[in-house]
């Protein structure tokens, strides 16, 4: 029988403490065990900073909400948990920060949650940054959800089984990632990061349509671009775009800005802009509070 790795050096505030390894939150009844009622963000320490970790912590509320869960804790407070929890680590590691919401209950019939039933805690774990280096994109059979048929609207552990297997079938064929397209047919997201294709100098990025999470990275990214004179188009995209762009870069929390630098068997290289953006995002969490 195989096991998996041993998880990273991991600590959890559950129920008013901290808890080192993998602590156990479900039981077999639990409500999000069997019907699916998760959710959770993700931020970032690294070098020393934690960037948008505030906007993080209050966008897991808004998450919880959306899901038919409660939101009991304060912004503030999860940040002063994340800044306890990280004294268990060196102070440069690289850490991955997730606040988790779940019902414990179903309310009615047993599907929907019981709200009064959600109960919550902030996972640290070591989790090395990424590096820029090769990685390739294929286009992916599989869809994204649309906002009527899926809780896109909020950071749902639900909605990645479905990422998780496009991911599966673009490994197949040899590819490290994929793009997957909405029931349009427009580009929406990587498996795992928001996408952006660069051309003649204007960087581009699929129009946010409530089928994708619009990422916090990707809004700052955005920002920090503009402010630098880059012209950036948010609007609907096809594949052909991507397949014709000059650069490709992906953008998300767990590894902020990355190059793509291939896709399918064409081949682009560690780009200028995509070298700004993620220069820019660095210089800004550097600036920022910590």
């Amino acid at each position: 029988m195989s096991h998996a790795a041993t998880p990273s050096l991991t600590w959890t505030y559950l129920d008013g403490r901290w808890h080192e390894g993998n602590v156990a939150l479900f039981g077999p009844r639990t409500h999000a065990v069997w019907l699916g009622s998760v959710v959770f963000d993700g931020a970032r320490a690294f070098e020393g900073v934690t960037p948008d970790l505030a906007l993080h912590c209050e966008r897991i509320g808004h998450s919880a909400i959306g899901m038919g869960l409660r939101a009991p804790v304060a912004v503030d407070t999860w940040v002063s948990l994340v800044h306890e929890g990280l004294e268990y680590f060196g102070d440069r590691s690289e850490v991955y920060i997730r606040p988790l919401y779940w019902a414990e209950h179903g309310g009615a019939l047993s599907v929907p949650p019981d709200p009064e039933s959600t109960r919550w805690c902030l996972t640290l774990f070591e989790a090395p940054m990424p590096e820029p280096g090769p990685s390739s994109v294929t286009l992916s059979p599989f869809r994204k959800p649309a906002a009527d048929t899926a809780p896109t609207h909020a950071k749902a552990s639900c909605l990645y089984p479905n990422n998780g297997r496009a991911m599966v079938e673009a490994a197949a064929r040899g590819f490290d990632n994929c793009l997957l397209r909405d029931t349009e047919g427009f580009v929406a997201e990587l498996g795992t990061a928001n996408i952006f294709a660069v051309k003649d100098g204007v960087v581009s990025t699929p129009a946010a349509n409530g089928t994708f999470l619009a990422g916090i990275t990707r809004a700052r990214v955005m920002g920090l671009l503009r402010d630098r004179g880059i012209e950036v188009s948010e609007r609907p995209m096809r594949y052909e775009e991507f397949l014709a762009a000059d650069e490709l870069f992906s953008c998300g929390n767990y590894g902020k800005v990355l190059p793509i630098t291939r896709i399918e068997e064409r081949e682009l290289g560690y780009g200028p802009v995509t070298r700004r953006a993620r220069e820019l995002y660095w210089e800004f969490a550097h600036a920022g509070p910590a």
